[in-house]
């Protein structure tokens, strides 16, 4: 697997990229493997000034003194976007947690970018058993979520809004990991993703896409206009959700 699915990141931003590995490569030493560019960034309809650029930075030792060099190394953040987050582990964890996070690693071995170092991930398998398990079990616990959000603020609609902005992300993800849980190639657009995850599983496209539009779009949003987007995208993903439950993979 290697990344057919992602778009390139504008030259900024991996100008950013760069920087910020510069020093916390430095400080890793001989013990530095490989930094990549995952999540987001990779996937159309990023936006700096919303969301982070994800590194992973992989290292042969993450002992208490190689996290004591990196800490002091690691560039302060600044109000200019764009903001790096980066996650850190070694090479011998990150295939140790292959079987117990399907969804994050299939996610990152299709979709990546080698930024500096040694490619680890090049024709990287990852065990699928659980893979409809781990799907169904994120897909209830948001879904959980939503509701509790739902019952607490559906007399105050604003408040709503930051709910389906911050679950944009991680839904598209799982909206992903459904079209290859069919057998399917996973588009770069989200959008085109969600609207074969309706197609699929019968569900109401427009609906489905409400928490990427409230996301992603630069309107303001009034109050019956965001409760009607919560409501909806709220029915579409307890629908997904039952789908789901009897999916077959073989």
């Amino acid at each position: 697997m290697n990344g057919h699915s992602r778009i390139e990141p504008a030259p900024e931003i991996l100008a950013a990229a760069r920087k910020w590995i510069t020093p916390v490569r430095a400080a890793l030493g001989d013990q530095f493997v490989a930094c990549y560019v995952t999540g987001s960034v990779l996937h159309s309809g990023f936006d700096p000034r919303r969301s982070r650029v994800n590194l992973m930075v992989v290292a042969r030792d993450l002992g208490i003194e190689t996290l004591d060099r990196i800490a002091d190394a690691v560039p302060a953040e600044t109000k200019q976007p764009p903001h790096v987050e980066a996650l850190f582990m070694t090479e011998s964890q990150m295939r140790q947690s292959l079987d117990a996070f399907p969804i994050e690693w299939i996610e990152i071995a299709e979709s990546h970018l080698l930024l500096e170092g040694h490619d680890i991930l090049d024709g990287l398998q990852v065990p699928r058993d659980n893979l409809r398990l781990q799907c169904e079990h994120e897909l209830r616990v948001k879904l959980l979520r939503l509701r509790q959000a739902y019952l607490a603020d559906r007399r105050q609609p604003k408040r709503l809004e930051p709910v389906l902005a911050g679950a944009a992300s991680s839904f598209a993800t799982l909206f992903r990991t459904l079209l290859r849980l069919r057998g399917e190639t996973t588009p770069a657009s989200t959008p085109q993703v969600i609207e074969r995850v309706a197609d699929l599983f019968r569900l109401d496209a427009r609906g489905l896409l409400g928490a990427y539009l409230v996301r992603f779009s630069e309107k303001s949003w009034k109050d019956a206009e965001l409760l009607d987007v919560y409501r909806r995208f709220l029915v579409e993903v307890d629908r997904l959700v039952q789908a789901v439950d009897s999916l077959h993979v073989a």
